[in-house]
């Protein structure tokens, strides 16, 4: 019998404080979640601004990026954190999917607003937190009560 080739499974971080398993409670796990989508968020959205703001990307091209670092951010520390599950090829593959809806939802909702929005000082913020949080609810709900019972 020949084995199979397979992909290794993407870097992880060292962040598992206790055993491993899918038996968190709601309550700690929105804990978590707020936590690690408030870091998230502030990578996100320093890269945002840095590649938008002082190196000059194109708007959508510097939240692309930002969303990317973000997300990935988020999935590494929810997975091994949050929701503490063990790594899964199958899970990687729906959070890629997730990830690749909530980025249109979020890159999208980010555009709308901030051309519909009056050109003030405020104007990419606001943008930027309602995109963020409309993905954020979107990607909990799915990871809590989809990817994360995958096995």
């Amino acid at each position: 019998m020949h084995a199979e080739p397979h992909l290794p499974l993407p870097a992880e971080l060292p962040l598992v404080d206790e055993p491993g398993g899918t038996d968190v409670d709601l309550k700690t796990q929105i804990v978590r979640f707020t936590l690690t989508g408030g870091l998230s968020a502030i990578v996100d959205f320093g890269l945002y601004s840095l590649l938008f703001n002082l190196i000059g990307l194109p708007r959508e091209a510097a939240k692309s990026l930002s969303f990317i670092a973000g997300t990935t951010t988020a999935y590494l520390i929810n997975r091994r954190w949050t929701f503490q599950a063990p790594p899964s090829r199958a899970r990687f593959i729906a959070v890629v999917i997730l990830y690749a809806v909530t980025f249109a939802v979020q890159v999208g909702i980010n555009a709308v607003l901030y051309d519909a929005l009056p050109d003030a000082v405020w104007r990419q913020l606001l943008a930027f937190v309602v995109a963020q949080g409309t993905a954020t609810v979107i990607n909990f709900i799915v990871q809590r009560l989809v990817i994360f019972k995958i096995h």
